[in-house]
């Protein structure tokens, strides 16, 4: 039961591979040492059991057990939590949590992303919680919400309470000589609300950001809530002290950056300075000031990258902010006051800054703190954030680009600090692009000592550490080509493997037995098995004589199998000898019409006919671009003097902003038009007044905040950054003209493709109607056990998907899931015009259907509704050529993943029919 439930919670959640490790890692402990779900048992005992099963855990370091996982910032610690929570209550039946954070940012944070239809919320998916979602008590209305925090509360619908504490609060208290006062009575509890939950026989304590209450008042007085056991989350697992780091010795999880580094899960930090700086060279306010313009030249030129990103890709803008660390608020006010003045950059940031301290009260503070929460916003003005020291945590952005650390202090320090907050993905994964993924600290005085210290042996980026545990199954992967159903059924390629299906009648099915018995191959000698495969070669080449074969059914005509018997017969004549070789007198002669009859009778029988269908233009075409407005909204690039030098500290690769020395155009239009005509889809003799048209508008929008002098360094350093902007910009007004279109179609069916897959070494295909555990691994699975399918095996992306075509085995005359290329339907996508592969094609008794499975989440993403388009349009062709040769209609489907059920009909999924 419990590895279901936690195969479930990691699937349903998209938990990442470390926080997956981690939920499983939880579930061990609870296995290895049931006791902790107890208040009788020994400390001692249990600590000696999990030692053995974790080598890093030395000591709880506390009155009740305690388990620290720390995960690399970015990663997703909340999201764990919520993961936690959800396993303990379903696996285990714990209904009490009681969840501490160290500050009020990250107190306000953990309330909303615990809160149902936030963005964040971390129990999207598990349907338990949607039904009825968890009772959420704050430190700020538990004395209100202590009407129903007792045991009655089940009967009022919360199977769950989560309690959100702010230690913070809690420890002013005591330092104050106050009691807390959530150890004050309570009148409606008749006791304190603490002592109400110290009483509770199954309470787990959530600590976030551990790190930082370890050695504090408040953590005695938590000591006497006496949970069940407590689970740890932090990044940096150890606490300060004067000796230095101490580690904490109850980690039993440990990714640390460097793996996330490796993995991908967040953007790589790179320091920046200065080609051949020397600080000795300037004053301290001369540093200071080359640091915040190359910081905002940094910014500038990301801003155009991510712009230039979400054009091409179709996604989302993302808006990227810079952060400058001052020393203290009288500093971070003269540095507001500095970036917003005509002095730097002729003002243009006046009214994007904020500065963000505690000398902000009132109606100031609150303005703060609002745009500090809008700052991923595309509308919030905000490009630069003043912070007197380094953003704490639970302050979660995806924007952070460019950090201008201008206070003292050492080398590691600056990369622990200045990294964390910046190192989340705008769009989940690395993106390829360098700027995209790619965290860059202004560091020109700093830049050989942070680059030492990042190579140093115990530096957070290089440290890594690597336990391996026993070897699993899992480790190796094979590649698993799988031939069509015709191969199979005549004996040209190996059968499929037996499909156990003991559970088969239970779940619908009619076939009874242990396995599905492999259908006995028509064709068992070696003769008749190369006959055949020389009549599969010719059946290929009818493929398109559409005038003899304009269907598949065709091949069973006796006027066409007659030619193909005479073609088969002359290309075995070379071979005859080798063929009849050591073979049986009684099968010598082959009756080679035989041979013939049977294969086109089972390839009609395991083909559904895809035409071959292409839309060319026809008469003359023009293609082009059409006159447009340029959006330079994004664009303020900056000058330079020197060239900087950006160094990437997981890698330590070097990329550098510079000027392509020696090029001096004639006029300034001309660096960009230069540089647009490198872009192969650009023909500068027919766009030549489009592009000068263009460059001018760009020429335009720098004169009207740059000087003369400073308009040529832009243009001769960032020439094909522009170029690469504008050109994304002219993919959305390209066209492609003709006086008419003409549809043609070179086949009238197609052999089915073979179909690759990659499985996991010595796994057997699972029956397709069994129940799937771990959704999350369906994708390394192969399925069989097939009566109505095309081939012998299938993968499925999903379990919607195996779901479906449990539908279809019970309701469909045929259908299969197609290879890449089977189609070659095209879609276009930003500036890519990728293949559209469905997810099945499926044969009725009235129509085929081409049908695909989406979230419904998804099924507004430009993508999707792309595909979808590209679909129909093929559909309508082929069914006008259906219509003409007398075969059945097509039709596009596309089902929500909830809808597919399995007491649906079949015919049922045609209210899901899209058209043009």
């Amino acid at each position: 039961m419990n590895s279901r439930v936690l195969h479930a919670v990691t699937g349903r959640l998209s938990l990442r591979p470390p926080q997956a490790e981690s939920l499983s890692k939880l579930a061990r402990a609870i296995e290895a040492a049931p006791q902790m779900l107890g208040h009788e048992r020994d400390i001692a005992v249990i600590l000696s059991t999990l030692k053995a099963e974790f080598p890093t855990l030395e000591d709880f370091e506390r009155e009740f057990p305690s388990l620290c996982f720390s995960l690399a910032t970015g990663v997703g610690k909340t999201r764990l939590m919520g993961a936690f929570i959800a396993y303990l209550h379903l696996a285990h039946g714990i209904h009490n949590f009681f969840v501490l954070a160290p500050n009020l940012t990250i107190y306000d944070k953990l309330i909303t992303d615990f809160t149902p239809n936030t963005p964040k919320y971390v129990f999207k998916g598990i349907a338990e919680f949607a039904q009825r979602p968890p009772l959420i008590i704050t430190g700020d209305n538990y004395d209100q919400t202590g009407a129903v925090v007792d045991e009655t509360a089940l009967g009022l619908g919360f199977d769950v309470r989560i309690n959100i504490f702010n230690i913070s609060k809690i420890n002013s208290e005591v330092r104050g000589g106050k009691e807390p006062r959530i150890k004050r009575m309570r009148e409606v509890l008749g006791d304190s609300y603490f002592n109400h939950l110290a009483n509770l026989p199954d309470l787990v304590l959530l600590m976030d950001e551990s790190h930082r209450y370890r050695a504090q008042a408040g953590m005695r007085a938590i000591n006497e809530l006496k949970p069940l056991f407590g689970l740890e989350v932090t990044a940096t697992p150890f606490v300060e002290s004067s000796r230095g780091p101490v580690p904490f010795k109850n980690v039993v999880m440990d990714y640390p950056l460097a793996r996330a580094l490796e993995d991908g899960f967040v953007k790589e930090p790179a320091v920046v300075t200065q080609r051949n700086f020397k600080a000795s060279d300037h004053t301290p306010e001369e540093v200071e000031k080359i640091k915040l313009e190359d910081g905002v030249r940094l910014h500038e030129t990301t801003k155009v990258e991510l712009t230039t990103y979400a054009r091409e890709n179709g996604v989302k803008p993302v808006k990227p902010f810079m952060l400058v660390i001052a020393r203290d608020t009288t500093h971070a006010a003269q540095l507001k006051a500095l970036i917003e003045s005509e002095a730097f950059y002729d003002g243009r940031y006046a009214g994007k800054v904020i500065q963000v301290d505690s000398s902000r009260t009132g109606a100031e503070e609150e303005e703060m703190i609002t745009r500090l929460l809008a700052v991923e916003s595309v509308s919030e003005p905000t490009e630069i954030v003043i912070h007197v020291n380094m953003l704490k945590e639970g302050w979660d952005v995806t924007n952070l680009y460019t950090i201008v650390p201008l206070r003292a202090a050492n080398a590691r320090t600056l990369i622990e600090q200045s990294i964390g907050r910046g190192l989340r993905l705008p769009y989940g994964k690395r993106t390829g692009v360098a700027a995209v993924d790619r965290l860059n600290i202004v560091a020109h005085d700093k830049f050989q000592e942070i680059i030492d210290e990042a190579n140093r042996g115990d530096s957070p980026i290089r440290l890594k550490q690597v336990i391996l545990d026993a070897p699993s199954a899992d480790d190796k992967k094979v590649s698993v080509q799988v031939s069509s159903g015709a191969a199979v059924r005549l004996g040209l390629t190996d059968a499929a493997p037996a499909v156990d299906h003991a559970s088969a009648a239970t779940h619908g099915g009619s076939e009874g037995g242990r396995a599905t018995p492999a259908p006995t191959p028509v064709f068992t000698s070696e003769a008749e098995k190369q006959a055949a495969r020389v009549v599969m070669d010719v059946i290929g080449t009818y493929e398109v004589r559409r005038d003899q074969v304009p269907t598949s059914r065709a091949l069973l005509n006796p006027e066409v199998q007659a030619a193909i018997l005479a073609e088969v017969a002359e290309r075995l004549k070379p071979m005859q000898g080798e063929l009849l070789a050591g073979v049986d007198e009684a099968v010598a002669v082959l009756d080679l019409s035989a041979v013939v009859a049977k294969t086109a009778e089972i390839v009609v029988q395991q083909t559904i006919d895809i035409p071959r269908i292409t839309v060319v233009p026809k008469g003359e075409v023009t293609t082009g671009f059409r006159p447009f407005r340029l959006d330079v909204s994004q664009l303020h690039l900056q000058p330079g003097e020197r060239e900087i030098v950006i160094h990437n500290l997981h890698t330590n690769e070097q990329d550098t902003l510079a000027a392509e020395i020696g090029l001096k155009e004639q006029r300034p239009e001309d660096y960009i038009v230069h540089a647009l005509v490198d872009f192969d889809d650009i023909d500068y003799f027919t766009q030549a007044d489009l592009l000068y048209d263009l460059a001018g508008q760009m020429v335009q929008h720098l004169q009207g905040y740059l000087s003369p002098d400073d308009v040529i360094r832009v243009l001769d350093r960032d020439r094909r950054l522009i170029a690469r902007e504008i050109h994304a910009q002219m993919m959305a007004h390209f066209y492609e003209e003709a006086t008419e279109f003409e549809v043609q179609v070179s086949r009238g069916f197609t052999a089915l493709k073979p179909c690759t897959y990659t499985a996991t070494a010595g796994q057997d295909p699972r029956h397709f109607r069994e129940t799937v555990e771990d959704v999350s691994a369906i994708r390394q699975m192969l399925f069989g056990g097939f009566t109505k399918c095309l081939y012998p095996l299938q993968k499925f992306d999903s379990d919607s998907e195996r779901r479906f075509a449990v539908i279809l085995e019970r309701d469909a005359s045929k259908w299969f899931k197609p290879a890449k290329g089977q189609f070659q339907i095209y879609y276009k996508l930003g500036t890519e015009q990728p293949e559209y592969v469905p997810d099945f094609v499926v044969e009725m008794d009235a129509c085929i259907l081409m049908a695909e499975t989406k979230k419904r989440d998804d099924l507004g993403t430009d993508e999707v509704k792309a595909k979808a388009a590209a679909a129909v349009r093929w559909c309508q062709h082929a069914t006008e050529y259906a219509k003409s040769v007398g075969s059945k209609p097509w039709k596009y489907i596309l089902v929500p993943h909830d809808e597919i059920m399995e007491s649906e009909r079949l015919a049922d999924f045609l209210r899901f029919e899209e058209k043009s």
